[in-house]
C-alpha cells in the first residue's frame, strides 16, 4: 500500500481519482407525501438543512443525521424514483439507547438483534458488543427502512 492510500484511507489497490477524494454526501429518497416525511424526519431529531421551492414545480427537503457527514433528500418534482428504499445504515454507538430514544419519538424500531457468524442473525444484542454486529431496523412512513448498526470500534482505516 501506497504512502498516499494509508494516509487516504482507501482500501488496498485503490487508487484516488485524479481530482482528488470523493465523499459521498447525499442519497434521495422516494417519498409520496412530503409534508409527511419532514415531519417524521424532524421528530426523530435529524436536522433540516433546507427546505425550498427552486421552482414553482419543483420543492427540495434536506435533512442530515446528528453527527453524520452525509444528508437524505426529497421533494416534489424532482425524482421518478418508485419504491422504498431498503438497508440504509446509520451507524450508532449505542443501539440500546438509540432504539429507546427513537421509540420514545414515536419510531416503531424492531427488536434488537445480531449477526452470528455460521448461524446468521440472532434475537438480542451481541453479548460480546462487538462492532458492527449488533443491528435493529425502523422505517419512515413511505417505508424507507433503516438499519441501526452499533459500530463502537471502527475497522482500521474507517476513522
Amino acid at each position: 500500500m501506497s504512502s498516499e492510500q494509508a494516509q487516504s484511507g482507501t482500501g488496498a489497490g485503490a487508487a484516488l481519482p485524479t481530482a482528488g477524494a470523493m465523499r459521498f454526501e447525499v442519497t434521495t429518497l422516494p417519498v409520496a407525501d412530503v409534508d409527511r416525511a419532514k415531519a417524521f424526519y424532524e421528530r426523530i431529531g435529524w436536522r433540516l438543512d433546507i427546505d425550498f421551492n427552486p421552482t414553482p414545480t419543483t420543492r427540495n427537503v434536506q435533512f442530515t443525521p446528528p453527527g453524520s457527514p452525509a444528508s437524505i433528500q426529497f421533494g416534489q418534482g424532482t425524482t421518478t424514483m418508485t419504491g422504498p428504499l431498503q438497508g440504509l445504515i446509520v451507524v450508532v454507538q449505542d443501539i440500546a439507547a438509540t432504539r429507546d430514544e427513537l421509540i420514545g419519538r414515536g419510531v416503531e424500531v424492531g427488536e434488537i438483534w445480531h449477526i452470528e457468524p455460521g448461524k446468521g442473525p440472532v434475537p438480542g444484542p451481541d453479548p460480546e458488543r462487538r462492532s458492527y454486529f449488533s443491528r435493529a431496523t425502523f422505517a419512515d412512513p413511505d417505508g424507507n427502512t433503516w438499519v441501526l448498526q452499533e459500530i463502537t470500534e471502527r475497522l482500521p482505516g474507517r476513522d
